[in-house]
């Protein structure tokens, strides 16, 4: 699989869903991935990028940074409240808000460096003990919490559960987002993308489809 056909298969799923042409973005996950092969992704003239860790973010990107201009990179994975400082100058969007120490870290440090980026509330729509992520009964409140927080909430994220159907997921994550005014749907990865995209997700997350199997040795 290519860039080139990710790109071509998610200008399709929108169009097939009755959706704006680019009306999603393609979060390019290259968490473990060798620069070179970053590097080959950037070439295309990808920007959006997406980490799951903060130290490998700020050993990767500033060097990119300053040879690309554009680029955007999100954080994708899970923010320890001691990451939070260096996440909020690292990142244009987090999608892993999904606690409230973590959302009282950050609203302190809004305050304090009079900026932050764009946040996704994680929801666990799978109910899942060992995922993180606020359970789906108490997004609402979490949502007002946030706000509350003066945080910009952009939208939610989710992660369904491997061994069920992913549109069950989406179409919870889309019916809460929906009920809030929240705009932003960050869902779909691989394997599902399309389905997120018929859904009503705005950012899909593509990681081995576009650089190939991670090498985690």
């Amino acid at each position: 699989m290519s860039l080139t056909e990710i790109r071509e298969r998610v200008a399709k799923a929108e169009k097939d869903a009755g959706r704006e042409a680019g009306s999603v973005k393609l979060i390019a996950v290259s968490k473990v991935q060798p620069n070179e092969r970053v590097e080959a992704v950037l070439e295309q003239g990808q920007r959006l990028f997406g980490e799951n860790k903060v130290q490998e973010a700020a050993g990767k990107w500033p060097d990119f940074r300053a040879r690309f201009d554009g680029v955007e990179v999100h954080l994708i994975g899970p923010l320890q409240t001691n990451k939070a400082r260096q996440a909020m100058g690292l990142f244009e969007a987090i999608h892993s808000l999904d606690r409230p120490k973590l959302a009282n870290a950050l609203a302190r440090l809004t305050q304090e460096l009079g900026q932050c980026p764009d946040l996704f509330i994680q929801v666990n729509t799978g109910e899942e003990p060992q995922k993180a992520g606020i359970l789906p009964a108490e997004a609402d409140g979490f949502i007002a919490d946030c706000r509350d927080l003066d945080l910009p909430v952009h939208g939610l994220m989710c992660i369904p559960p491997a061994d069920e159907e992913p549109s069950l997921h989406f179409a919870l994550l889309g019916k809460i987002a929906e009920r809030n005014g929240l705009a932003g749907l960050s869902m779909g990865m691989s394997s599902d993308f399309e389905r997120a995209i018929a859904f009503g997700a705005t950012h899909v997350r593509v990681g081995s489809a576009i650089f190939g199997e991670r090498d985690y040795g």
